[in-house]
C-alpha cells in the first residue's frame, strides 16, 4: 500500500467510534424517552455493554453490522482488500461479543443486541427494548 493510501485509510480508520455512535444515540433517546434510566460503558462488566440496567439485571449492546458482521445483512459485506488483515480482525470481534454475552448470561444479566441495521427502523427498535425492558 503507497504511503497516500495508507494515510487516507489511517485518517478514515481514526473517524470511526467505538462510543457515542448514531446508532447508540438513537437508543439511548428512545430507551431515556420511555423512562428508563442506564449507564453507559460499565468497565466492570464484560464486553463494556453499551446500557446497563442495573436493577434490573440487564444489558444492552448496540453493534455495528459490519464491525461484528451480522449475519445476513447487506451492510455486513466481507471485504474485498487486505483480507489477511480484516478476516481474522472481524472474527475476533465475533469471538469476543460471543464471550462477553456468554459470561453476562452466567452471571445472571440478561443480554440484548441491537444491529445498527435495526435502528432504521425505529418502531420496531423501540418494541424489542421495551419488551425485553419490561419482561
Amino acid at each position: 500500500m503507497d504511503t497516500i493510501s495508507q494515510e487516507r485509510r489511517s485518517k478514515n480508520m481514526s473517524r470511526i467510534r467505538s462510543k457515542d455512535t448514531s446508532p447508540e444515540l438513537a437508543v439511548r433517546r428512545m430507551v431515556h424517552a420511555a423512562g428508563f434510566r442506564y449507564r453507559l460503558h460499565r468497565k466492570d462488566l464484560p464486553g463494556r455493554p453499551d446500557l446497563v440496567f442495573a436493577s434490573k439485571r440487564k444489558v444492552i449492546f448496540i453493534h455495528g453490522c459490519f464491525w461484528h458482521q451480522h449475519k445476513d445483512c447487506i451492510v455486513a459485506h466481507r471485504p474485498r482488500s487486505n483480507l489477511a488483515y480484516w478476516l481474522p480482525k472481524l472474527q475476533r470481534n465475533q469471538e469476543r461479543d460471543q464471550r462477553a454475552e456468554r459470561e453476562l448470561r452466567q452471571a445472571g444479566w440478561s443480554v440484548l443486541t441491537i444491529w445498527e441495521c435495526e435502528v432504521e427502523d425505529p418502531i420496531l427498535t423501540e418494541r424489542k427494548i421495551l419488551k425485553f425492558l419490561r419482561d
